[in-house]
């Protein structure tokens, strides 16, 4: 994610922070100082974010941990003003899998709250606040105690994006088909989005704001898994484009932008002088090379060498999620040594839209 930059690592996942989320902490020790006018109250507030972003942190380490001991690695955890992003490679296919990585985040916010509620107990302190008072000048345990508490239960709504809309999903799928049981989930996660929008229409416009984020998350996920399902009986060489470009190691930027400006074609396969695929010269790379060293500039100096290639009879769902997770925009198909083809998700698109097409026409 750009604008990012990693803080740490730990189990070989990355944590990073965005740009946006120093801003936010800032905002809140300014707001802070403002309504009190004390740099006492700044400091607080601020430390107090940082606690609970410690703990959405720790959320989604509980879904990356979990989702390791399957086999599925996370690329890296960022933290946004709106809370974390794990990259997940993907998601489990087997619906048990996913109940337990669903459920993993959610459950460290409960220890959390049980862990924060029996040390107040044990201390003979109140769990929640005085009726004169405000949730800010509570003591901290106690917002944190309550913070757990409610993003396990925001968390856990059976809607998508959130987990509770995964786990709902698993159950389903335990029973029946994975599809359907998507269907299922999404249709929940809109109509919760719908009253939660006409709530919030009437009370609190934060509210509409969550409704929209529900709805969009809902209707994305059962898109996607639509597109996995019909992807999955279909081979890479279906929808590969077979008319295309290469370049060799030994071309200058010269030669490649005489190919770009020459086509439709923006990506291309690099080959070594023996025609195996050795890299990827992508537009974007292409452009930086050439304001850096010119068209006298050498393809190889400039490609990126970590790219993703499949072959003609791999199915086109696996590949597309390759695809999605790699850093290039294409995937060159390779059958033994020669390059047969490029795979890019614009043409998988529009294989799937020819297929809707066709499915739709009547008969005459």
């Amino acid at each position: 994610m750009k604008w990012s930059f990693r803080i740490g690592r730990y189990r070989g996942i990355d944590v990073k922070v965005h740009a946006t989320f120093i801003m936010f902490l800032a905002w809140v020790g300014l707001s802070n100082f403002l309504r009190t006018g004390t740099a006492t109250a700044a400091v607080d507030g601020t430390l107090f974010m940082i606690a609970v972003f410690a703990t959405v942190l720790l959320h989604e380490f509980g879904h990356a941990l979990t989702a390791q001991r399957f086999g599925i690695q996370t690329r890296d955890i960022t933290l946004l003003p709106i809370g974390g992003v794990a990259r997940l490679e993907r998601m489990p296919d087997k619906p048990h899998q996913e109940l337990l990585v669903a459920l993993a985040g959610p459950a460290v916010n409960v220890a959390f709250a049980a862990l924060f509620f029996a040390i107040l107990h044990a201390r003979g302190q109140s769990t929640t606040w005085a009726a004169d008072a405000t949730f800010e000048t509570a003591p901290l345990m106690v917002r944190l105690l309550w913070v757990n508490g409610i993003m396990a239960g925001f968390n856990l709504l059976p809607a998508f994006p959130m987990d509770g809309g995964r786990a709902l999903r698993a159950l389903l799928a335990l029973r029946g088909d994975y599809v359907a049981a998507t269907h299922t989930a999404a249709r929940l996660g809109q109509g919760m989005a719908f009253l939660l929008g006409m709530l919030g229409l009437f009370s609190n416009p934060m509210l509409v704001f969550i409704a929209l984020f529900v709805w969009i998350g809902a209707t994305a996920e059962a898109q996607a898994v639509e597109t996995k399902h019909a992807l999955a009986s279909v081979p890479v060489q279906a929808a590969m484009i077979t008319d295309f470009m290469t370049l060799s190691t030994s071309d200058t930027l010269a030669t490649a932008a005489t190919a770009l400006l020459r086509g439709s074609q923006v990506d291309f396969p690099v080959v070594d002088e023996r025609g195996e695929l050795v890299g990827v010269l992508t537009r974007t790379r292409f452009i930086e090379g050439l304001a850096s060293v010119g068209t006298t500039g050498s393809v190889a100096d400039v490609m990126t060498r970590t790219f993703e290639v499949a072959h003609p009879h791999d199915m086109l769902d696996g590949a597309c999620a390759r695809l999605q997770a790699s850093e290039a925009p294409l995937m060159p198909v390779i059958d033994g040594d020669r390059v047969v083809g490029l795979v890019t998700l614009e043409n998988v698109g529009e294989l799937l839209m020819v297929t809707e097409a066709l499915r739709r026409t009547k008969p005459t």
